[in-house]
């Protein structure tokens, strides 16, 4: 492609193009950005044009992204990712004010996120005394329902905590995870003849995936019922059973992924939301800020890359503005 063609790309056809791409809809897009739909559309032909390739294929519900939209998609979201933190860096976050903060983040994300988070945070703290712990969303849950915790990033129960203001993260669909090369062309009934590796029931995972089976009328035996995520994901990939998770779970495997497969779960799926949680108490921007570093770094660890390994979920594993 000429260097010239990049004079008909813009940074709205770009954002156009990553929404599209997540939402599977102009309809969706647009709700998205908050655009008419015909504008998306415009949008949309713009950006085909200057690039010379169509990127998305429109005779297909919803929407799928061609060969070189997937391609196009993983450049698309390095780039708006690397320009919305400019962006946020020149308006620095500053927690100088700040005596205390009490912060719970989801064990989910002990590797990746958190470690960034906090360096982000600490930048501006100068006399805050900070607390950070981790572990189980429920946990988190309790903690700052119990204004043990100022903010909790944690999946979202069926209510938020009382007294809390919640800002969405992330939406994380629930996925079937086999062991490699396992036939799941009839579903669950296909799986009859392993076990079902189970959540810990007190995990809000536990639960929403036992709210699932129980819709579609499957009772698997009880036999195995773990909170560890790295066990449940080593027996599956030893060929030991199979489990329902979501990509973010899944993205945790380290070396069991390789023999691990993954495949949108049978009849009407189901997901878990992963948001901020922060205690009404709070006023301000702070709360809003820290949730859009979190976004940012959801996205480059494990959207992008959970997209270009399991591009089926393209409109569902998606960071949420």
């Amino acid at each position: 492609m000429p260097d010239s063609a990049l004079k008909g790309v813009s940074i709205k056809g770009l954002e156009v193009f990553e929404a599209l791409a997540r939402t599977g809809s102009v309809a969706g897009a647009a709700e998205r950005l908050g655009m008419s739909a015909p504008a998306v559309s415009q949008q949309l032909k713009n950006l085909d044009a200057a690039l010379g390739i169509e990127l998305i294929d429109h005779s297909r519900r919803p929407m799928t992204l061609t060969a070189a939209g997937r391609l196009f998609l993983r450049r698309v979201e390095a780039a708006l990712s690397a320009l919305r933190m400019g962006q946020r860096d020149l308006v620095t976050l500053d927690l100088s004010g700040l005596s205390a903060l009490r912060m719970g983040v989801i064990e989910d994300f002990e590797n990746e996120v958190t470690p960034t988070l906090t360096s982000r945070l600490a930048e501006t703290m100068q006399n805050c005394a900070f607390r950070l712990q981790t572990g189980a969303s429920h946990a988190m849950q309790a903690l700052i329902g119990a204004r043990e915790l100022d903010i909790a990033i944690c999946a979202a129960g069926r209510t938020a905590p009382p007294g809390t203001v919640t800002h969405p993260l992330l939406n994380d669909p629930y996925i079937l995870a086999v062991p490699r090369g396992t036939d799941v062309s009839a579903g669950l009934n296909a799986l009859t003849d392993m076990a079902f590796l189970r959540r810990d029931m007190d995990q809000i995972m536990g639960k929403q995936i036992e709210e699932y089976l129980g819709r579609h009328g499957w009772t698997p035996p009880q036999r195995f019922e773990m909170d560890s995520n790295q066990s449940i994901s080593a027996l599956v990939a030893g060929g030991k059973g199979w489990t329902i998770t979501t990509p973010l779970s899944l993205l945790r495997a380290g070396r069991f992924a390789g023999g691990i497969d993954a495949h949108p779960l049978p009849n009407e799926g189901a997901s878990r939301q992963i948001v901020l949680y922060a205690s009404e108490d709070w006023t301000g921007d702070i709360p809003g800020q820290i949730a859009a570093i979190a976004r940012e770094l959801i996205a480059l660890h494990f959207t992008t890359p959970g997209l270009e390994a399991m591009p089926w979920l393209a409109s569902q594993f998606v960071v949420l503005d």
